[in-house]
């Protein structure tokens, strides 16, 4: 098909989503599947990602459709559209109606990939197709697709690290006792326990936990229409004040359709949310990889304090029990923080819609949710089967202090509030 053929066309039976996250690329009618597939980025080189089917390109159609769905059936709940409008436009709405290798080509000439979405939902949901997209632009599709795939994304990352501070308070209680070397600027200074080492990680994943929910719940849909002014969702018979509070219940209508919260003005160029989001990923990723770093260093073959349970083999020298999963956390954390600079230096955009500042979020954003979700996967995995190995901790313990007040300090921690277990599942919106 190309750019000029505006139809939708059906997906391959059993396709799915392409680019990093593990899934094969929608081959079109008549395409060898092989061949569709052999440009695809299926994470070969990116064993710390996670969150695969959540952030792939079809989980971002599906978002897209959902957006567009939800968009016509709020809009038909305000009387802006007929009822069977909204119906016929969410029948359509089903990605595996369309051809998610076909769009990829043809989003190219537009710049995003709604341009030739809605030109596709249109002939699918006819003879209802002129309400699809009514007043819309293609930022407020795409950002509020991207609100979805980050709301998705992020219920199985909270569930892990939740997993990962219950494990760790578990280690904590356990070795609040245990003796070890405290190390400063790479030397032993004075005892600990390394029940505090346990519990100064437990605090962190928590703080993740706090900093991500708190994103999660703040994800906002996004509805401004051509410059931010809802302008074109006014109902043209309506009078000018009427007609103007109507405009202004739409995003908070459309915003609940999709379970996310309602935002207070349009923000195109106000990229709180993805600020926020971006310095919640940013953290997680960091407070995983202090834990994956002591890992690390703890489960040198001179120190062997610790060790993972699963470690993975060498290809030359299979005496070696590798570090895995902290080897992949602290691959992850070392590239979270750049992806979110990216999304801090898009801030500074200008006019109501800026030349690629919006446009550089995209990826750098996906990409982010892949790698916390991959390192509070696999953060879960360590803890769950790590062990610890107190008799090498005293062996290698060469300095004389007092760690006597650590205890006290373990269960100081493992009293403080721990943010509530929520159902991350079954909260996910439509």
């Amino acid at each position: 098909m190309t750019s000029a053929d505006p139809g939708p066309h059906p997906a391959t039976p059993g396709g799915g989503g392409t680019g990093g996250d593990g899934s094969s690329a929608s081959a079109g009618a008549g395409r060898d599947v092989a061949c569709a597939s052999a440009g695809a980025d299926l994470g070969l080189l990116s064993p710390m990602r996670g969150g695969a089917e959540a952030t792939g390109d079809a989980a971002v159609l599906r978002a897209m459709l959902d957006a567009e769905a939800a968009l016509t059936r709020a809009q038909a709940a305000l009387g802006l559209v007929p009822p069977e409008a909204a119906e016929a436009v969410t029948a359509a709405a089903r990605a595996e109606a369309f051809c998610l290798e076909d769009l990829v080509v043809r989003a190219r000439s537009g710049g995003n990939p709604v341009i030739p979405l809605v030109a596709d939902l249109r002939a699918v949901a006819a003879p209802f197709g002129e309400y699809v997209h009514r007043g819309a632009t293609s930022q407020d599709i795409v950002d509020t697709a991207l609100m979805l795939v980050a709301y998705r994304a992020l219920g199985p990352v909270l569930a892990d690290l939740e997993r990962t501070t219950d494990r760790l308070a578990a280690l904590a209680a356990e070795h609040r006792d245990t003796l070890m070397a405290a190390r400063t600027l790479t030397q032993q200074a004075v005892p600990t326990t390394f029940g505090l080492k346990a519990a100064g990680w437990h605090r962190l994943a928590g703080d993740a936990r706090i900093r991500l929910t708190a994103a999660r719940r703040s994800l906002p849909a996004q509805l401004g229409g051509a410059a931010g002014t809802l302008a074109a969702f006014r109902p043209a018979r309506e009078p000018v004040p009427e007609a103007v509070e109507v405009a202004s219940r739409l995003p908070g209508r459309f915003a609940a359709e999709l379970g996310l919260a309602e935002p207070l003005l349009p923000w195109h160029v106000l990229r709180t949310p993805i600020a926020d989001l971006a310095g919640a990923l940013a953290f997680t990723a960091g407070a995983l990889g202090k834990l994956a770093a002591d890992v690390l260093v703890l489960s040198r073959t001179e120190i062997g304090e610790l060790s993972e349970g699963v470690g993975g083999g060498s290809s030359s020298m299979p005496h070696k029990h590798n570090p895995v999963r902290a080897t992949m956390i602290a691959a992850a954390g070392r590239q979270v923080p750049a992806l979110a600079a990216i999304l801090y230096g898009s801030l500074a955009a200008e006019d109501e819609r800026p030349s690629g500042a919006w446009h550089a979020e995209w990826q750098p954003l996906r990409e982010a949710l892949r790698l916390v979700a991959g390192a509070a996967r696999d953060a879960a995995e360590l803890v769950a089967d790590l062990r610890v190995h107190p008799e090498r901790m005293r062996a290698n313990l060469t300095v004389t202090g007092d760690a006597a007040p650590a205890p006290a300090l373990v269960d100081r921690a493992l009293a403080a509030p721990s943010p509530p277990p929520a159902p991350y599942q079954d909260e996910a919106p439509h």
